[in-house]
């Protein structure tokens, strides 16, 4: 992906000159000749790179540099005259560079360079950061082909920070834990992460929560309210149940889409934010637009890379194990004196259990489960509801009794002596990384 530029500056040949050398050079420029289009297209397009001109027709270099770089900005300032005063007040402002006009070609492209090679590190360390924290809950989707190829897209999405995402399925498959997996897995994890659920609102009450309102825009609107929109500047925005959104305000979400601005409700001023758009639903958003319920442009505008979270009846029973673990490991440290581990019995009935609500009916069994456990050492088949605890499961009674922590030790030295102790390639069969089989290995003290 070619590096993007913007240029900020109010000599029509120097923006000329400037951006048609770079652009030769393989970057992508976006020009503005006023400070304040300046800001407005950083937080529309987030260049790689800012080349700013000190002095503006609007507002001074300095206080557009000031503005930029709370929000993430790398900048190179140009100026016409070398005042060494305003080049350190420039450098403690945050600027990476301070260069005179006339400005030598070659000088200011490797120093570009420079520039938008350590902005692209910078986001690979945050994302490797990101990863560290969140990538044991890709782990827990599974090991199944089917699971291993959703964790892979995920995590290409999560890179492609600028795509809008549809996740897809019924309710209770973990549209909202893949959305935060999505956000915090992207280079815009340090942003904040705001959830709205677009079901059971009226129009008006929606409109304003997303998009804010000015005072007097209705009966109850006492003052100026900032909406959820410019909450998530900087970070995502998650519309759940996005099918059940009003169809008099999908020709505003689409607006915000294409071109990232809007206006508050009773508002005239355009209001520009950098929002990712993660969407779900759990309808059938092509028969909603067949239907004429669901715009047709704001659908495919949302469905760029759609996902489809399974029903966890159409999991195997691997996949299920490794959800079975992850929801016990999330409720462990919230459940102080309860068990995070099930006997082999209990472990087989809920394995084999339909599980019609999913994961949000799983998290409620087990966590049930754990409070009726308290003090003993695992979760038993009496800590059950009553339908989990008649009748066989279906299970397999020749298997031998193992415990979930038995099961994946199991699994993990069979892949390791597969693969002659490659940890690499044995992490890759189980669909974890090769970190977290490391922290694994040690756990369980395995000597391969």
């Amino acid at each position: 992906m070619a590096e993007t530029l913007l240029l900020v500056d109010d000599d029509a040949d120097v923006v000329r000159a400037v951006g048609d050398y770079f652009e030769r050079l393989g970057y992508e420029v976006a020009r503005e000749d006023t400070g304040e289009g300046g800001v407005a297209t950083f937080q529309r397009l987030r260049p790689d790179v800012v080349i700013l001109d000190l002095h503006l027709p609007d507002v001074g270099g300095l206080e557009v540099l000031e503005r930029l770089r709370p929000q993430g900005a790398a900048v190179i300032l140009l100026t016409g005259q070398g005042d060494i005063e305003t080049a350190v007040r420039a450098m403690q402002l945050g600027a990476e560079h301070f260069l005179t006009k006339p400005v030598d070609m070659t000088h200011l492209a490797a120093a570009t360079a420079r520039v938008a090679e350590k902005v692209r590190l910078g986001r690979q360390n945050a994302l490797l950061r990101a990863r560290d924290h969140e990538g044991e809950g890709l782990d827990s989707l599974g090991v199944s082909p089917v699971m291993r190829e959703l964790a892979r897209q995920i995590e290409l999405l999560a890179a492609s920070d600028r795509s809008t995402v549809l996740l897809a399925g019924e309710s209770g498959t973990g549209k909202g834990w893949a959305a935060r997996v999505v956000h915090h897995l992207s280079p815009r994890a340090s942003g904040p992460f705001v959830e709205v659920n677009c079901g059971g609102l009226s129009a008006t009450f929606l409109d304003s929560e997303l998009f804010g309102h000015e005072k007097g825009a209705y009966t109850d609107a006492k003052e100026r309210k900032q909406g959820l929109f410019e909450l998530a500047d900087g970070g995502t925005i998650f519309l759940d149940e996005i099918g059940e959104l009003a169809p008099e305000l999908q020709p505003k979400l689409l607006k915000v889409l294409d071109s990232k601005t809007f206006r508050r409700l009773g508002g005239t001023r355009e209001m520009t934010v950098n929002v990712r758009l993660i969407a779900a639903t759990n309808r059938d958003l092509v028969g909603d637009v067949q239907a004429g319920r669901f715009r047709e442009d704001l659908y495919y505008r949302l469905s760029v890379m759609p996902l489809r979270l399974l029903p966890v009846r159409e999991r195997s029973r691997e996949d299920r194990l490794a959800l079975l673990t992850r929801i016990l490991q999330d409720l462990g440290p919230q459940m102080p004196g309860c068990p995070s581990a099930c006997s082999a019995e209990a472990l087989d009935r809920l394995l084999s259990a339909p599980w019609p609500g999913n994961v949000r009916e799983m998290r409620n069994v087990l966590e049930r489960g754990m409070i009726l456990a308290r003090g003993a050492p695992h979760i038993g088949v009496e800590h059950l509801p009553a339908d989990l605890r008649k009748g066989g499961g279906g299970g397999d009674r020749r298997h031998t009794a193992l415990t979930l922590a038995d099961v994946e030790r199991q699994q993990i030295e069979r892949a390791l002596k597969f693969h002659g102790g490659n940890r690499t390639r044995a992490a890759q069969e189980l669909g974890i990384s090769r970190a977290t089989l490391i922290n694994k290995i040690k756990a369980y003290a395995l000597d391969l």
